[in-house]
């Protein structure tokens, strides 16, 4: 439901237009350094309304820590962090009581929660909970990359954990994707990849809890993404065995290509992981659409209001390397790699 992990469980909670958002950690090792300023580039790069594209709608999203922290130190209990919803404009959303917007889960809300769901900008399906998904990566990175090094033999420095964005609406140049939906006066989508550096081999528990399993488990919590392929993905099924099959030339496990991403039977191999996400365009864009009114029963023309991101997928990188590193927190936890106490 709202909870996803097993030694390092996150929990998630809020609505968008509601008092606030925030996320839930247990099990994070204690003796972690957080301050607030641990999370500000991390929060900056996931704000609306600070690049071309995004939702004019922004947030000081500072986080206010709850519990689990004393003295700038994580103490091993539970870590509850909160962030305040305070520009809100939830008259916007006054005409979803009766039409719900194609793309966006008003309508299955209302049929799952029988008309007591918040629809104010999406309640709790809205990608303004993401903000809490990014605290907790910034906690989980920061664990990654404290790992000491004698841990595993494949790890120099820690782990990191690194996304970037690929293309726009087909385009690689960025601004010409971007371009397109400014044209066309209607929202786009991206592809995003995620490269992990430093992971030791023998991470994930096959079969149902694989490291791909975990990893799609936890990207596909991310609102708008609607597909994932890890290493050549996809472009395998048209490939020799012999041609997609990497080569291990070191004891360490090390392969001469990385056709599998970095996953081989569900575990880490100690090569680079490598995976890419397809994030579908924005649902809500200013295009007049059709669907319909359950109060009417008829079908008619509507169109988006509100404040809303171009393109989506700019804003994903840093929720994408959140989440991964939250699914290999817990993986490094589960497997005994990183310790209770840093």
């Amino acid at each position: 439901m709202n909870s996803f992990g097993r030694l390092f469980r996150v929990h998630i909670f809020g609505e968008s237009h509601g008092e606030s958002v925030g996320i839930c950690i247990d099990g994070c090792p204690a003796g972690l350094p957080l301050k607030v300023d641990d999370f500000l580039n991390d929060i900056e790069r996931r704000k609306g309304g600070t690049q071309k594209g995004t939702t004019p709608r922004q947030e000081s999203d500072l986080p206010i820590f709850k519990s689990g922290i004393f003295n700038d130190t994580t103490t091993g209990a539970p870590i509850t962090i909160l962030f305040e919803n305070n520009n809100t404009r939830s008259g916007d959303y006054q005409k979803q009581r009766a039409v719900p917007r194609p793309g966006h889960a008003d309508f299955v809300a209302h049929q799952k929660f029988g008309g007591f769901e918040d629809y104010r900008g999406g309640g709790h399906f809205s990608g303004r909970l993401t903000v809490a998904l990014v605290a907790a990566g910034v906690i989980a990175k920061k664990i990654l990359l404290a790992l000491p090094q004698e841990k595993s033999k494949s790890v120099t420095g820690g782990i990191s954990v690194i996304a970037s964005l690929l293309e726009i609406g087909g385009e690689k140049d960025m601004e010409k994707g971007l371009q397109k939906a400014i044209d066309a006066k209607d929202s786009i989508g991206g592809i995003v990849e995620c490269r992990v550096n430093g992971l030791p081999s023998g991470l994930g528990e096959p079969f149902f809890d694989s490291a791909e399993s975990l990893l799609s488990h936890a990207v596909f919590a991310i609102p708008a993404i609607r597909g994932i392929e890890f290493g050549t993905g996809f472009a395998a099924a048209g490939m020799f065995g012999s041609e997609h099959n990497d080569a291990i030339t070191d004891r360490n496990g090390k392969t001469r290509t990385n056709h599998a991403g970095g996953i081989v039977g569900g575990i880490s191999n100690g090569n680079e992981l490598v995976f890419r996400i397809a994030v579908k365009p924005t649902s809500s864009t200013p295009k007049v659409q059709e669907t319909l009114n359950w109060e009417t029963g008829d079908i008619e023309a509507f169109s988006v209001k509100g404040r809303h991101d171009l393109c989506i997928a700019l804003r994903v990188p840093v929720v994408l390397e959140a989440v991964t590193a939250i699914v290999l927190a817990d993986l490094m936890l589960t497997a005994q790699k990183t310790p209770r106490i840093l």
